[in-house]
């Protein structure tokens, strides 16, 4: 089979910045991960097979100077020598271990020294994406043509209602050309509507930023705060992955995604230097007009006014509920959409795979005899990640 993944930056920005903090502050840390199918999804038979066979071929990827030049000029707050590690760095299929029992379930296990391991996870999730469509012959039924129409109208929509938004799909996309063909509708929509209100800000896709020379987007992960809550407890690590962040960006990249243990412990961590410092929250989990009224309550009472803030809703968007949210939030606060699913593989007929991945063990150096488990805890019960016993430990640390 051909590699799905042609290119070393066809991956979200949010992981090579992750990726530079972790070895700035944690280089010597081991993690594992999970994969999480939401939907127990019965998978076609030989695909574990085939998955393993389009991960080694990620072992070819070698990023070049186009794209270092590229990620240069439009990412300054990523320090000269993350360059150098990108371009000595190499895939390593042995970092992943891929099965798939009787009744067609995947079971994905990934270990492995956190700045190598953390680069995987896009990557694979997109992988298992488009390789389910073709294994299931449904890649078939992706009628580009009409893709672009559908999306250039949902960009359209965007920007008539006064959105700032950027695509955020490359991890449940349909396939990549799915991704590209919303990129460049997107473009030549924003193009041709210049008097809009709105804004295209960008794509979490670096690959796809170079190509259309658009703003990579992104910052962080869930998976700092749930390394930090492994190595130190879930209390602080809120606080500690603020402070850690800060060590190496100086402010720059300041949306800050709250949500790992919900609001309260976080409400609890944000100190005043840090909610002026960063300069907005990222709404991944909950009701977005409930955890939007939290936000502005909690920068109120320190004294900020919430319009200077920016606040990103990322929580599985379609157009439809943005513009909704747009229309609640515009006096309130600097209201920006990142959307996912519902721009990369919304094709009539076909089911986006709910799947996941995420850091469930670390331990700070491979020195240590033993891990220490970790979790997610979000606003929605059903994006918590962990084993029963490690959530039930957390829980109870964290009085939810």
């Amino acid at each position: 089979m051909r590699p799905l993944i042609t290119h070393f930056t066809d991956d979200d920005l949010y992981k090579f910045t992750m990726c530079c903090a972790v070895i700035d502050n944690y280089p010597r840390t081991q993690v594992k991960y999970s994969f999480y199918d939401r939907d127990n999804t019965v998978y076609p038979d030989g695909f574990a097979e085939a998955l393993r066979e389009q991960i080694k071929m990620l072992e070819d990827l070698v990023i070049t100077e186009e794209e270092i030049d590229f990620m240069r000029r439009k990412c300054p707050y990523i320090p000269t020598w993350f360059y150098s590690f990108l371009k000595g760095y190499r895939y390593d299929s042995r970092w992943v271990t891929v099965n798939q029992d009787d009744e067609g379930h995947l079971s994905i296990a990934f270990e492995g020294c956190w700045s190598d391991t953390i680069l995987l996870e896009v990557k694979v999730l997109a992988l298992i994406s488009e390789l389910y469509y073709i294994m299931t012959g449904q890649v078939s039924e992706l009628d580009y043509e009409a893709y672009y129409s559908q999306s250039y109208e949902k960009g359209r929509r965007l920007l008539e209602a006064g959105c700032e938004f950027s695509d955020f799909g490359t991890r449940r996309r349909a396939s990549f050309e799915a991704q590209d063909t919303v990129v460049r509708a997107m473009v030549e929509c924003q193009r041709e509507m210049p008097e809009a209100k709105g804004r295209l800000a960008g794509t979490s896709n670096v690959y796809l930023a170079m190509k259309y020379d658009l703003t990579p987007i992104g910052t962080m992960a869930h998976e700092l705060i749930c390394a930090i809550a492994g190595m130190y407890g879930p209390l602080m690590a809120n606080y500690l992955a603020m402070k850690t962040w800060a060590n190496t960006y100086r402010g720059a990249l300041g949306t800050f995604l709250y949500d790992t243990y919900g609001w309260r412990i976080f409400s609890l961590n944000l100190s005043e230097d840090y909610a002026n410092m960063f300069k907005g929250l990222r709404v991944d989990s909950g009701e977005n007009r409930e955890q939007l009224d939290l936000i502005v309550e909690k920068y109120r009472k320190l004294n900020i006014d919430p319009r200077s803030k920016q606040v990103v809703f990322s929580n599985g968007l379609n157009v439809d509920e943005a513009i909704e949210i747009y229309n609640y939030a515009k006096d309130k606060c600097k209201p920006s959409f990142g959307i996912g699913t519902h721009f990369t593989n919304d094709f009539p007929g076909i089911s986006p795979r709910n799947i996941v991945i995420k850091l469930t063990a670390v331990k700070i150096t491979e020195s240590w005899p033993f891990y220490c488990e970790t979790c997610k805890l979000s606003e929605d019960k059903g994006k918590y990640s962990g084993d029963y016993e490690t959530v039930k430990r957390f829980k109870e640390v964290l009085h939810i």
